[in-house]
């Protein structure tokens, strides 16, 4: 079955990096679309960025746009989230996912934690 397991996560002041990673099994991945989510207390959650099986296309959402990219290497059947100048607002915790078709698997991991302080 689908295993998806974060890694990466910290605590980092304002404007600092961090870069998460995931590694992913059970599943084809090198054909599959994959993304990174995030969910921070309180707020339901939310696809951040999101990247073709060929790594050829990306996506992000309008709040992480020019700081964060998100990368995967299919041979190691990793996908990578690099994040900069961070801010106290990226403060949650990150998952990453497969999407089959137009629908994102319900199938989650454990998630690694970013915390950020002003």
């Amino acid at each position: 079955q689908v295993r998806l397991v974060e890694s990466g996560g910290g605590f980092v002041q304002a404007g600092g990096s961090l870069r998460l990673s995931c590694a992913a099994s059970g599943f084809h991945f090198s054909v599959s679309t994959m993304g990174w989510y995030r969910q921070a207390p309180g707020k339901q959650r939310e696809l951040v960025a999101s990247i073709l099986s060929t790594g050829t296309k990306t996506n992000y959402a309008d709040s992480v746009k020019g700081r964060f990219t998100i990368s995967r290497d299919n041979a190691r059947r990793t996908v990578d989230l690099q994040m900069n100048s961070l801010k106290p607002e990226d403060t949650a915790t990150y998952y990453c996912n497969v999407r089959y078709g137009s629908t994102w698997s319900d199938s989650w991991g454990q998630g690694t934690l970013v915390t950020v302080s002003s």
